[in-house]
């Protein structure tokens, strides 16, 4: 195959549209915390401790370049900022839940073959 069909399958595929969306290491955890409710960076960067904050604000900024949360700034001192789903991001969360069910699936599946 050429590479212009194999870049042409690779377009048409409507996975490899969002698949950007989603590609940061730690989206899918932000998006899950973001589901419950509006979190300021503080809050979100207790429930990551294992994230530096550079990679949490690189991961915040890509998801709201997407569309798929908020970031809202107080105009205060010392700055507020607090972050929530978008429309899109809401619309994400079935997607989030589908990924959830799988991985307890696949959890527990693979704890009976690694441990019979």
């Amino acid at each position: 195959m050429q590479q212009t069909e194999e870049t042409e399958l690779f377009v048409e595929c409507p996975v490899a549209s969002v698949q950007k969306v989603v590609r940061g290491k730690w989206s899918m955890v932000i998006l899950s915390f973001l589901r419950h409710k509006t979190l300021r960076f503080g809050a979100l960067s207790r429930k990551m401790p294992m994230v530096t904050q550079a990679n949490l604000t690189k991961e915040l900024r890509m998801l709201e370049s997407y569309g798929l949360i908020h970031r809202e700034v107080y105009p205060q001192v010392p700055p507020k900022v607090e972050y929530s789903l978008t429309e899109m991001g809401h619309k994400f969360m079935p997607v989030l839940d589908a990924l959830e069910t799988f991985a307890s699936t696949y959890e527990s599946e693979n704890e009976k073959v690694v441990n019979p």
